[in-house]
């Protein structure tokens, strides 16, 4: 495929920053075989509450060391209940009424698989923002090695010349490493544009809030907070 490739865990309706990497990107591979974090973003985030974000988290079933495509929802109530905040948030959010049917959809589906989930909060996300961004799950692959090796042996299976990541990326990676296989590394950060002028806007809101009171105009928000810096390598 060549060009652009991001390597990120598939999170629970996650916030603009983790889309806004994926402005002209060539793939996004979701990281599902690495381990379920249970202070991390995959079955979690925030929506727009008055006066104070509202946390939604999806139940799991916990295993140790379960990775993530492994991990279970353990109900179906918290649909409901996550389908209603949400039409409390944003029922009169100016682009409710277009996104309404498709992400009914997805609260109304029976989900086992956590994973899954999230790939279908995501692929809405993408296609509603206007990033039609091919998506690959390491479980399907699987990837080799681990952190800087693992990132090169993806790059090496999709064709990727370039890999971009975020900030928390620098701790591991072997630059130098990554130089010898050709590999440009893309650091990519993201600082939050405020957006509309309804009550209950925080920083770090799942991207939904931004698609549903931006519409249209929500890439171009992406955008403007973007920005994408090479790395020397060392």
């Amino acid at each position: 495929m060549g060009g652009v490739l991001v390597a990120h865990q598939p999170a629970y309706l996650p916030w603009p920053g983790y889309f806004s990497r994926l402005a002209d990107a060539d793939e996004l591979v979701l990281l599902d075989h690495v381990q379920f974090s249970e202070r991390g973003w995959q079955n979690r985030n925030y929506i727009r509450g008055n006066p104070e974000p509202v946390r939604m988290t999806v139940p799991v079933r916990r295993r140790f060391g379960q990775s993530i495509a492994d991990t279970q929802v353990a109900d179906g109530v918290w649909a409901g209940r996550h389908w209603r905040s949400l039409g409390q948030a944003y029922g009169r959010s100016p682009y409710w009424p277009e996104h309404r049917e498709a992400l009914e959809a997805v609260y109304r589906t029976s989900w086992t698989q956590l994973a899954h989930l999230n790939e279908a909060l995501l692929r809405l996300l993408l296609d509603a923002l206007g990033l039609p961004v091919p998506m690959v799950r390491t479980s399907d692959l699987p990837p080799e090695g681990r952190q800087t090796d693992m990132l090169i042996n993806l790059c090496r299976q999709r064709g990727a010349t370039r890999l971009r990541v975020g900030t928390g990326a620098l701790a591991y990676l072997d630059h130098r490493l990554l130089a010898e296989h050709a590999i440009t590394v893309e650091v990519a950060t993201y600082s939050h544009p405020l957006y509309g002028s309804a009550p209950g806007w925080r920083p770090g809101l799942s991207a939904l809030d931004l698609l549903l009171h931006e519409g249209p105009n929500a890439l171009s928000v992406l955008r403007a907070g973007a920005r994408t810096e090479t790395k020397a390598s060392a």
